[in-house]
């Protein structure tokens, strides 16, 4: 079976979809990536999804949810490389993708990521809100 392979960088995690991604490789993504966040402290995540030709409505879903348990944990997450195909495609779908930050490329998502970073350790973390 494939993995996909998590860097460590400073205090972000790399992950570089260079593979098709199939239903169960996206689960075992997912554990993956919670876990090394867990166990080396990461304050964000940068996602590559440039190798990706074709997102479904799984795939989608999966996306969103690994922005949100990461956040959940601590962490930011930034989706970076994008194809137009899967844009078009996860507009067609409906996908709205609420918990995922997106920028063009790798440059862009890391600024993205220092930036919420920086804010957070401007206001001492995350806080819930409570109505």
């Amino acid at each position: 079976m494939n993995t996909i392979p998590i860097l460590k960088l400073g205090e972000y995690l790399l992950v570089s979809i260079q593979v098709d991604m199939h239903d169960r490789l996206a689960l075992q993504l997912q554990d993956e990536l919670t876990s090394m966040l867990v166990k080396t402290k990461s304050r964000g995540v940068l996602l590559d999804i440039s190798f990706l030709e074709m997102v479904d409505s799984f795939m989608g879903r999966m996306l969103s949810n690994i922005a949100a348990m990461t956040r959940l944990l601590g962490a930011e997450t930034v989706v970076v490389g994008i194809q137009p195909a899967v844009a078009i495609t996860i507009v067609e779908l409906g996908l709205t993708l609420p918990n995922v930050r997106t920028a063009l490329n790798v440059d862009a998502g890391m600024e993205i990521l220092r930036r919420l970073v920086d804010f957070s350790d401007q206001k001492g973390g995350y806080e819930c809100q409570q109505e």
